[in-house]
């Protein structure tokens, strides 16, 4: 009676699983486009007359645009991960394209990801798995005499997606919920509200060819997944930075990036960046882990420190996936 018993609820369990993914809801009609290579100066100009480009994830009750995108970024939407934890080939973070879906009647925005999730898999051939194992990476400790951060003492605020834009400003939907940016034609600076997760300032430095970060409210996981970036792309070895300084709270502070970095990191997104007078060799100055370069030493000047060490780190890897998407 006993083994009855458990089979019959094993084959409930199967039933329900198999209930599920039968239920799962996917888009109702889905179109799928090579990007068009992005006019930089264009993009400028359109900023300049107050027009603010339509780039990144839009989701509301009715559709779903997802406006030149990587397949890398789409990846990173549809399964909820960061960008460094996916392992696959290079021409992912630079194949771009634009998507347009249909959601289905009584489907909301966060049922998105999983028909993203979908949809790749469908029209790409998108096949993955998930893996735990021991990385090198570079752990962010605190620094002998502590952290030089202020401290605040209130939580961002979240962001009211049902807010008016205000002139300048523009919306996109992240992986970890809205995001909203807002440019000063005038200036060229930009404000990145990322909601919970704190807001950056940025202001490019003609005189010392710099980008100038102020942060404020922001947890040590942005500023993790901030230096992971560049980690990657600066020479600092691809390694995912990890954050060993058990610090909680929210946090001030301020970053400074040359631009031969900026233009690394251009690059490695796949635009058409010329080289300028300057600017030196992009991914030189980031590779000296002694405390020279802009990565190292602006981690320094926080009161922090980056080490090697290793640690158990999940990825995502791609096992396969077309270049081209199915026919619409």
């Amino acid at each position: 009676m006993r083994n009855t018993l458990r089979r019959f609820t094993v084959c409930l369990a199967f039933t329900a699983i198999a209930a599920l993914a039968q239920t799962a809801p996917t888009f109702e009609v889905a179109s799928i486009k090579p990007a068009a290579p992005l006019d930089m100066m264009k993009v400028a100009a359109e900023i300049q007359a107050g027009h603010m480009p339509k780039i990144g994830a839009h989701v509301d009750a009715a559709r779903a645009e997802y406006t030149y995108m990587a397949l890398k970024e789409l990846i990173v939407t549809a399964y909820k991960v960061k960008p460094y934890q996916i392992t696959g080939p290079d021409w992912i973070a630079t194949t771009r394209f634009d998507i347009v879906a249909k959601m289905p009647e009584g489907t909301t925005k966060a049922d998105a990801p999983k028909m993203l999730q979908a949809l790749l898999e469908e029209r790409f051939k998108l096949a993955v798995h998930r893996d735990k194992k021991e990385n090198p990476v570079l752990a962010l400790v605190v620094a002998k005499g502590g952290p030089k951060m202020k401290e605040s003492a209130e939580a961002p605020a979240a962001i009211d997606e049902n807010a008016p834009l205000k002139p300048g400003e523009m919306q996109t939907d992240g992986p970890d919920g809205p995001v909203r940016v807002t440019v000063d034609t005038k200036t060229g600076e930009s404000t990145v509200n990322m909601g919970a997760k704190g807001s950056l300032h940025q202001k490019f430095d003609p005189a010392t060819m710099s980008l100038h970060l102020d942060a404020t409210q922001l947890k040590m996981e942005g500023l993790v997944d901030m230096l992971t970036q560049f980690s990657q792309i600066t020479g600092g070895g691809g390694r995912q930075v990890v954050d060993m300084t058990e610090l909680k709270g929210y946090y001030a502070l301020s970053l400074d990036f040359s631009l031969a970095d900026l233009m690394a990191m251009a690059r490695a997104q796949g635009m058409d960046v010329p080289a300028m007078p300057g600017a030196g060799t992009p991914g030189v100055a980031a590779s000296d882990p002694s405390g020279s370069s802009s990565l190292f030493a602006a981690v320094q000047g926080l009161g922090l420190k980056l080490e090697q060490r290793k640690a158990v780190t999940e990825q995502l890897v791609i096992d396969h996936l077309e270049k081209t998407p199915t026919e619409n």
